[in-house]
């Protein structure tokens, strides 16, 4: 049996048609991009950046849920690529990863663990949130 492990923890079994997508313990977060941004701009303009990136964020979770109520999974990659960049380059990992990891559910139409991966997203945007708070307190 060949075990295969990608950057996002992918990992292959014994059966190709199941996948298994390991969780970290520790939620990730990056804090280099948010320094830079608030490095290059002014206080205000840098939270102002932050967020509308947070509100988009948010709206495009509410797609996915409406996509999700809708079973418009094409819609749903999308927003999930759309996440993942936007994810990436503000530092937010844990959401960029659980973003790629739904794109794996849809595409094997998982819907138990798309359902499952979707609420971790929520859970990882809320981990977000709060640790883009608390680099801002600092």
């Amino acid at each position: 049996m060949e075990k295969n492990t990608t950057k996002f923890a992918l990992q292959r079994g014994a059966y190709d048609d199941i996948v298994i997508l390991c969780c970290l313990d520790k939620l990730q977060f990056d804090p280099a991009p948010l320094q830079r941004l608030f490095a290059a701009k002014t206080e205000g303009e840098a939270e102002q950046i932050v967020c509308r990136v947070l509100e988009e964020l948010a709206t495009q979770l509410a797609g996915l849920q409406q996509g999700l109520a809708a079973q418009n999974f094409a819609l749903m990659l999308k927003l999930c690529r759309k996440i993942r960049l936007v994810a990436e380059q503000i530092g937010l990992t844990e959401m960029a990863i659980t973003a790629g990891h739904i794109q794996t559910c849809l595409k094997q139409s998982d819907g138990i663990a798309l359902e499952a991966t979707l609420a971790r997203l929520e859970r990882a945007f809320d981990f977000a949130v709060n640790e883009v708070w608390n680099f801002r307190q600092r």
